[in-house]
């Protein structure tokens, strides 16, 4: 279990609201600019209560979506997320912690292609009682940053003027409105 209690994450089983959430990924591009992707089809499972807090998520690799075609399929080959032998990008939690802010620190485990490795999580936590449908929401805005080669993503290329393609590390985003568990059918 967690260091949150109850007090802090509302009590309950939560689950994403697809329609409200977002989840993807961004890197330095040729040293320039930052690239931007996302994932289409993914869930995200939070329960609390008073011994504490877990929450776990699991995108589809399929689902990733980027503005350019090409590069999307390529996203799913073996020189990236590999997804005919790694069909799900999976986080679980360890530890989860609110301060008196609403700053979430989440201590937790990644896997990407089957490599799992300790991340920690950051963001800052919202909740209503009711939303516009008269039930409750809860709010999670969260990131970590990895270095993609400690996950296998190793794929680059170089530039004619020096450096390369695209950075080592990545940030990963999470914008999640979670609703009790009842409610999502």
């Amino acid at each position: 279990m967690t260091q949150a209690t109850a007090s802090k994450v509302a009590a309950g089983k939560w689950v994403v609201d697809p329609v409200h959430s977002s989840v993807g990924f961004e890197t330095t591009h040729m040293i320039v600019s930052k690239f931007r992707g996302s994932f289409k089809d993914f869930d995200v499972n939070l329960n609390s209560s008073d011994e504490g807090a877990s929450i776990e998520g699991a995108v589809r690799v399929n689902s990733v979506e980027t503005r350019l075609e090409d590069l999307t399929q390529h996203l799913q080959t073996a020189d990236f997320f590999d997804a005919e032998n790694h069909p799900e990008i999976t986080v679980k939690s360890n530890s989860i912690e609110v301060d008196d802010n609403n700053n979430v620190r989440i201590e937790a485990d990644l896997t990407i292609r089957g490599i799992t490795k300790p991340v920690v999580v950051t963001g800052t936590y919202a909740y209503v009682e009711a939303g516009l449908a008269g039930h409750p929401v809860i709010g999670l805005d969260l990131e970590t940053t990895i270095n993609r080669h400690d996950f296998g993503v190793s794929w680059n290329a170089p530039l004619p003027s020096g450096g390369f393609v695209l950075a080592d590390d990545v940030k990963l985003t999470a914008e999640l409105e979670l609703v009790p568990a009842s409610e999502e059918d």
